[in-house]
């Protein structure tokens, strides 16, 4: 029988929300200095006539989902909002109660022909990618539940267990998963404290040197000041990934100006993640690229604790690239390739060892791929689409949920600190940084956490 608990989505508004960058952010080749927030509130309904709103934040994030070169980023930015406004328009029409997952799942199955619909509308010659239309359903997602938990008074993530879920996680994934439900994959409480992964994007100054132009704000803006800032501890550093000599020497420089910065504080113990956003074209690159980094600075290769997403996402167009040789040295983490399970099992296939959670993907999706990469014993972290103010607690929120994460990344605060304001003074610990962690222990309220 279906749960008692079960709702339908009543009502959904999608809104947007402009957000200016305080300094320009270059990744991937493609450089991002402004953004929209697509918000959405949705209100359930229970079987009884209870009411509830939740809410849901995510940035639109086009050039990161939608990169092309048919396409202007202002004609995909258009397509991603327009995908978002219909989506939750069409969950209004959504007449059953069921289960926040069941919901999201079943409307999951109308992004491609929304896709399809969106492009022929403005006459695309091209697929609307499925990355894009999770990024663009991810406020629904979230909102959904969020209205879930709040409707029962409780934290959303106490709601993942048979008592709530009608069905078990092999409807989601496969029959590996029989009998299993979310709750044994997630955590009842939040992590007290999580180390916070601070982002070095290509354009980012290392030195007083290498500033160019100071954002008139207090904020730090070179590494050096960043560290002695917010004692940081975790750097994430984006790479080119087709300028082998530029990569090993960013590297090498970001380490002797880190080494320099820690000295000062009494620092002795921090880590790297690399990312190269796709841009490698084999993992020969990759492996070479870490061979190299040992040589000219074993100290910097020892502290790299992963690899993100170095090869082409389109991991069916290039079944001959295997990073299996790169994982023996560093775990590969698999990004913007992940939109699914099946493209999961794929990437384990090929050689990725972990799997890149990102809220941007889906509250739904997200916490069923958790729950696989758990089970196969994969590296689990959780990164960010840039996300400020609500759409980084969100992002926060799931990071200190999955007990196998042990650090979240968070660059909004870095380029877009704006819409942060507002939650600031309520959840200080998540936003005034001076350890090098955030404090997601406050993240136990109900709904999403906050």
């Amino acid at each position: 029988m279906p749960a008692s608990t079960d709702v339908r989505i009543k009502d959904a508004l999608c809104t947007f929300e402009p957000v200016a960058f305080r300094a320009p952010l270059k990744f991937g080749g493609r450089i991002v200095d402004r953004t929209f927030l697509i918000n959405v509130e949705v209100t359930v309904e229970t079987h009884s006539g209870a009411h509830a709103t939740g809410l849901g934040s995510m940035p639109v994030g086009n050039i990161w989902a939608w990169p092309t070169a048919k396409l202007t980023g202002d004609q995909t930015e258009a397509a991603m909002k327009e995908f978002a406004e219909r989506i939750t328009e069409l969950a209004t029409e959504v007449p059953h109660y069921a289960h926040p997952l069941e919901l999201m799942f079943d409307l999951a199955a109308e992004y491609d022909h929304l896709g399809k619909t969106i492009c022929s509308g403005h006459r695309f010659d091209e697929v609307f990618p499925k990355l894009a239309a999770l990024v663009a359903a991810s406020p629904l997602d979230a909102a959904v539940h969020d209205a879930y938990g709040r409707v029962h008074n409780i934290n959303s993530y106490d709601a993942l267990s048979s008592e709530f879920m009608n069905d078990d996680l092999s409807d989601y994934l496969d029959e590996q998963f029989a009998g299993e439900y979310l709750d044994q994959y997630t955590l009842r409480q939040p992590k007290e404290r999580m180390p916070l992964y601070h982002l070095i994007g290509a354009l980012d100054p290392l030195t007083e040197a290498d500033v160019k132009d100071r954002p008139n704000d207090k904020l730090p803006v070179t590494l050096g000041e960043w560290i002695k800032a917010d004692g940081l501890t975790h750097l994430k550093i984006k790479l080119a990934g087709d300028d082998f000599d530029w990569d090993v020497a960013r590297v090498v420089a970001i380490e002797q100006v880190a080494a320099e910065a820690q000295a000062a504080r009494g620092c002795s113990n921090w880590w790297y993640s690399l990312d190269f956003n796709e841009k490698c074209q084999n993992a020969e690159y990759v492996v070479e690229f870490l061979k190299k980094v040992q040589a000219q600075s074993p100290t910097a290769y020892d502290r790299v604790q992963y690899i993100e997403q170095p090869t082409n996402r389109d991991l069916k167009a290039h079944p001959e690239i295997r990073l299996h040789e790169a994982a023996k040295l560093k775990p590969v983490v698999v990004d913007e390739a992940l939109i699914d399970y099946e493209a999961l099992l794929l990437a384990r296939d090929q050689g990725y060892t972990g799997v890149a959670l990102k809220a941007c993907k889906g509250q739904s999706e997200s916490l069923c791929l958790a729950a696989a990469a758990q089970k196969f014993g994969m590296f689990l972290c959780v990164q960010d689409l840039t996300c400020p103010g609500f759409s980084f607690l969100h992002s926060a929120s799931l990071a200190a949920r999955i007990p196998t994460v042990a650090a979240i990344e968070g660059n909004g605060r870095q380029y877009c600190p704006g819409p942060n304001k507002k939650w600031a003074h309520r959840l200080p610990s998540m936003f005034e940084i001076t350890d090098g962690t955030v404090g997601t222990g406050v993240l136990d309220d109900i709904g999403l956490g906050f």
